[in-house]
């Protein structure tokens, strides 16, 4: 086998081929080195626009730019050779029109080298993933709760707790699928409509406290490891990084205080006289 089949990384058409197998296995990934720890345990890498919470501290997503994206895209890139990278399409850089979003997509790939773009809503934006995936640009459409809808929404909320929300969703869901769209992120929905959604639409589906009927999920990786000190009530954290790392740094600080740290004579011994 040559280094170069060794290395091939998932495709468009192997995760779609996941519809109703093996679930597929999503984290978000922001830099380098995490990615070189995901990548042969991931199928999807998602270059979320969580990061702007995660790496930059913003209060939500909002204020995250398509160079700030780009940027980690990169990152991940490098860090990665087998799983398929999808970055987030940010705030303000797909919404106006489908010649936009292609532009601003279109930079994306070329720059990062990812494989495809995330895009949220549903039947408003169907002729926009159309237009992508028409001119070679795969698309992961995002439903359900959608952070970049915080301020219209009024906060987080989950949807689809009432009946009377289902068929407007279960739209958004066939739009998204009959336009192109190669997956579909569930976020935040009621466990019954998302395994409805699942069982109806010919893509994937990657749920997010949605269902586990869904053909895949997805967690933000700082989540499950516990790094938020307040992570969503349906994360189940897998690790407790966070409390380590606090700990590791006050034992640091610690040998430093005291002088306990090893010095330059330990790191790198003089040579003994011949």
């Amino acid at each position: 086998m040559s280094v170069q089949s060794q290395n091939r990384r998932v495709t468009v058409p192997e995760i779609k081929s996941h519809k109703g197998g093996t679930p597929i296995v999503v984290l978000t990934c922001y830099h380098a080195h995490t990615a070189r720890l995901l990548d042969s345990h991931v199928d999807i890498m998602l270059v979320g626009d969580s990061l702007g919470m995660v790496m930059h501290g913003l209060e939500n997503t909002l204020g995250v730019t398509l160079e700030m994206m780009i940027t980690h895209g990169k990152a991940v890139m490098r860090g990665s050779k087998r799983a398929l990278v999808v970055v987030d399409m940010p705030f303000g850089s797909y919404e106006e029109s489908p010649a936009i979003a292609f532009r601003n997509a279109a930079r994306v790939i070329q720059e990062t080298g990812a494989t495809a773009v995330k895009m949220e809503g549903g039947v408003r934006m169907a002729e926009t993933v159309k237009y992508l995936t028409q001119r070679g640009i795969p698309v992961m459409g995002h439903i359900g709760l959608t952070p970049q809808g915080v301020n219209v929404a009024g906060g987080f909320k989950t949807v689809g707790r009432n009946q009377d929300e289902w068929p407007a969703i279960e739209a958004d869901a066939k739009a998204l699928a009959e336009a192109g769209a190669f997956a579909m992120v569930l976020e935040g929905m009621a466990e019954p409509l998302a395994a409805k959604i699942t069982a109806e639409i010919a893509v994937p589906t990657i749920g997010i406290g949605a269902s586990p009927a869904c053909d895949g999920q997805v967690l933000v990786m700082e989540d499950m490891l516990g790094l938020n000190p307040d992570p969503p009530r349906f994360v189940r954290e897998y690790a407790s990084l966070g409390g380590a790392i606090e700990a590791a740094v006050k034992a640091y600080a610690a040998d430093v205080r005291s002088r306990s740290f090893p010095g330059a004579e330990n790191v790198y011994p003089m040579k003994k006289a011949q």
